[in-house]
């Protein structure tokens, strides 16, 4: 079990750190689209949910088959922290920016860390008790169609708000 929570704390500095790297990622590759799958290709509060997505999913993987004997629901824990983590992302941004009428970049990167650690929390909560066991299927079906929508909507956003650019009058009412 002590394993268990010291990869736990590792998931949480390799997401933070490879979340922080990716959002460079696409313009150091050039503007390759393939890595603009996993990373941000624009500013958009949807891109940005990516840097939480893709580090925590590369993660689980390696978590999952690390833990699976010591901690046997693992697999629907770390599915319904992907899904969390990345969710907090527009919630915690939104509600914000509503409240403020601004982004404001430190904020921005208090919602990154903290969407990062309520992930983790959820994952040390859940996974010993085994309590999403009956939806594990859901969780990762879930996950696939984020992943799906990622891929999708990088190169084929649709209009709205969660894939605006912060910087346009669209996404502050103006």
């Amino acid at each position: 079990m002590k394993t268990w929570k010291r990869n736990l704390i590792f998931g949480i500095l390799f997401t933070l750190t490879a979340g922080s790297l990716a959002h460079f990622f696409y313009e150091w590759s050039g503007n390759n689209h393939f890595v603009g799958l996993f990373t941000p290709v624009n500013e958009s509060v949807w891109e940005h949910m990516k840097l939480v997505f893709f580090p925590m999913l590369l993660y689980s993987v390696f978590f999952c088959l690390k833990n699976k004997k010591d901690v046997p629901c693992i697999g629907p824990a770390l599915c319904f922290g992907i899904l969390l983590g990345t969710s907090l992302i527009p919630i915690l941004f939104f509600t914000y920016v509503k409240a403020i009428g601004r982004d404001i970049f430190i904020l921005d990167l208090a919602t990154f860390a903290i969407s990062i650690l309520a992930a983790y929390a959820a994952i040390y909560k859940l996974s010993p008790s085994c309590k999403l066991k009956p939806y594990g299927s859901l969780l990762c079906v879930l996950v696939g169609i984020y992943a799906a929508c990622f891929f999708w909507f990088t190169y084929h956003p649709p209009e709205g708000l969660l894939f605006a650019e912060p910087t346009s009058a669209f996404f502050y009412g103006r």
